[in-house]
């Protein structure tokens, strides 16, 4: 690499200028050196995109970086938190200077907004991977499980399902707007810290409502009913299936990269989420309900059984059709 490690690190990734006070040793020092407040208890996350796995090949270096440091921040939604400090692994094949400073920008832009600062990491050669992890707060005891849903709570998600996957599906031709929820996906940090105290357990949908869905009533042994038409669709989602094909409709099912969350609330907390949902800054549908038969079951509208083709992504391959 004609830069080294450290010309890359001092270019692209030391701009950041942050007032948090709890970072009392961030980027320069052998490790990180932070505080966390009285009264709070800390969440960690992680996650790895991989070129071709996790984003196609060519992908924008802007959409990279929004999109490696939003997925992190989709996690400390689903469990409640405010997020505080990221650390950043980027294996490149080569130093591209266009493609550093189209990626540093947008991962800044997005860490700025939420007022996140990036404390360290690392950089290496190889193909190209993009690792983050990140650090957020939530009030003791008050943190979002994915454990806690009891037979009788409503099933929510925010914002509409479906648009990531599709725009996927069709590879440049989805439209701004599909293409802008797959590249750009909005972490609903405001909804999940709405949600303590009210939602019962929670997930971020990444791999599809299904199978997400199906990971926060396993511990349980729970099952549910999912009512398919009330899916929330976007009108974008809806006039590309018109134009493309009735075989994209299951969609909002099983794909995955919305980011959306899906929650669970006790009947006895509905007038408390019409309350909290003023500081979603996105909107909240009810989908179905959880239910003590074991398994998700599918209907209509006029109450037939709906029959499903696919059930989610699976990260080492997809999982069984049926």
């Amino acid at each position: 690499m004609s830069d080294t490690e450290f010309d890359i690190i001092r270019r692209y990734f030391m701009r950041q200028i942050s007032n948090r006070r709890d970072v009392i040793t961030g980027i320069g020092d052998d490790a990180a050196l932070l505080q966390v407040p009285a009264g709070m208890e800390l969440v960690v996350c992680m996650d790895t995109l991989v070129d071709g796995v996790h984003f196609p090949t060519g992908t924008p270096a802007a959409a990279i970086g929004h999109k490696a440091l939003a997925v992190n921040l989709s996690d400390l939604a689903a469990m409640g938190a405010e997020p505080a400090w990221v650390t950043l692994a980027i294996t490149l094949p080569e130093p591209d200077a266009d493609w550093l400073a189209g990626f540093s920008q947008a991962f800044f832009k997005l860490a700025d907004y939420y007022k996140v600062q990036l404390v360290g990491g690392d950089t290496t050669q190889g193909p190209l991977s993009i690792t983050v992890q990140a650090h957020g707060f939530v009030p003791q005891g008050t943190a979002l499980r994915r454990q806690g849903a009891q037979p009788g709570d409503h099933i929510f998600v925010t914002g509409t399902l479906g648009d990531a996957g599709l725009a996927l599906q069709l590879r440049g031709d989805a439209g701004r707007e599909l293409q802008q929820r797959l590249d750009f996906p909005e972490p609903r940090l405001a909804a999940g810290q709405a949600l303590r105290g009210i939602a019962s357990a929670a997930i971020d949908i990444s791999d599809g409502l299904l199978a997400d869905l199906g990971h926060l009533l396993e511990k349980g042994r729970l099952g549910a009913t999912v009512f398919v038409d009330d899916l929330p669709r976007s009108v974008a989602f809806t006039e590309a299936v018109q134009r493309h094909g009735a075989q994209f409709r299951e969609l909002p099912l099983s794909a995955g990269d919305d980011y959306e969350l899906c929650f669970t609330v006790p009947a006895e907390l509905l007038q408390q989420l019409a309350v909290a949902q003023a500081h979603f800054s996105c909107s909240c549908t009810r989908i179905g309900t959880v239910e003590k038969q074991a398994g998700i079951r599918c209907y209509t509208a006029d109450g037939e059984g709906y029959a499903l083709n696919a059930r989610g992504y699976e990260h080492f391959g997809v999982l069984p059709h049926g």
